[in-house]
């Protein structure tokens, strides 16, 4: 009788869980802002920049949600979250979506109770040491301390590694990356361990990057992308379309700057992808023309991932697998149709 009495509680509570995120467009539109989850400490996805704003790859995505719902990239709340942090405030309210380096796994999607949009980065785990470090490949730290920071997956992935291995490593977590970096630094641990695009940022961020070695292997996959709570589908849409966008524009060769040129396309997927024509927009809640705002705030997807992470950042990541698919990559926008 307990078990079921617990079993109704339960039930309910998750009810009344899924009754309050519910039509989450409604409440951004009244609340005339967008809240967004993001990083404030990884340069190039999420950080606050030398003038005290917000920047980086995922801040450009949480704009152009703005720009998708609002109408306008600006209206936007930023809300800074550690990795331990992130999926309690999606369930609890506090912010509306979260755009800030999270890999999508089976165990997040089905037991944490996230709903998850497309892939917005392709990645990897992999590990860093100190450049004077004599240590050439990841076996070679077999008795090692290696610092990460709790919550995530690069916890789980380093552990299965090294017992696929049978190599012995201690593992030091913290909760915030940059504590992970002064232990690091202070010759408390002899490699550290995160995505390799976060040890990229790491590095680029240091005042000497040089001292700092990434080393070749990759040892997981981690397609980062968006979340929301689970039990509203239409705002999902609403995300997982909006990151498509951006993926569309880059296809069509469609830029920030030279958009307005295209109004007068015959090519009637560019005039569904603009609003001239239906798309099904109006099936999730946005205008027709939502794409325009979208492009017009932020750019397309090749324009945001160069402006924070490509050639002429410090960053310099190589979009690999981050390319479209029409250039070898993985990167797919779903048709609007």
């Amino acid at each position: 009788m307990r078990k079921r009495t617990l079993a109704l509680l339960t039930l309910s509570l998750t009810s009344l869980l899924s009754a309050a995120q519910a039509d989450k467009l409604d409440t951004v539109k009244k609340r005339g802002k967008l809240v967004c989850g993001v990083n404030d400490k990884l340069p190039g996805f999420g950080f606050l920049d030398s003038n005290g704003k917000y920047s980086g790859f995922d801040v450009d995505f949480c704009k152009a949600v703005a720009a998708a719902v609002l109408g306008d990239a600006s209206k936007v709340q930023y809300v800074p979250l550690t990795a331990a942090v992130r999926f309690t405030a999606v369930q609890s309210g506090e912010v509306d979506v979260v755009f800030r380096n999270t890999t999508y796994t089976s165990s997040r999607d089905g037991e944490v109770g996230m709903d998850f949009g497309p892939v917005t980065f392709y990645d990897g785990q992999a590990v860093m040491v100190m450049s004077k470090s004599p240590v050439k490949k990841i076996t070679d730290l077999d008795g090692a301390t290696i610092c990460t920071n709790q919550g995530t997956t690069t916890e789980q992935n380093i552990t299965d590694y090294f017992r696929l291995k049978k190599k012995q490593f201690k593992l030091l977590t913290f909760q915030d990356f940059d504590k992970v970096m002064a232990a690091f630094d202070q010759g408390r641990c002899d490699a550290v361990t995160t995505d390799a695009s976060g040890l990229a940022s790491r590095r680029a961020a240091a005042k000497d990057p040089s001292d700092y070695r990434i080393l070749p292997e990759t040892i997981s996959k981690e397609p980062l992308t968006p979340f929301v709570a689970q039990g509203d589908s239409q705002w999902r849409d609403i995300i997982t379309w909006v990151v498509y966008a951006t993926l569309n524009a880059e296809e069509f060769k469609i830029t920030q700057k030279n958009i307005d040129t295209f109004k007068t396309s015959a090519d009637p997927n560019i005039r569904r992808f603009l609003g001239l024509e239906n798309n099904g927009a109006k099936g999730f809640g946005l205008a027709n023309d939502f794409a325009v705002d979208v492009i017009k705030a932020v750019g397309n997807y090749g324009e945001i991932y160069e402006r924070n992470l490509g050639k002429k950042t410090k960053l310099n990541i190589p979009r690999g697998l981050n390319k479209l698919y029409t250039q070898g990559g993985l990167m797919y926008g779903v048709p609007f149709r």
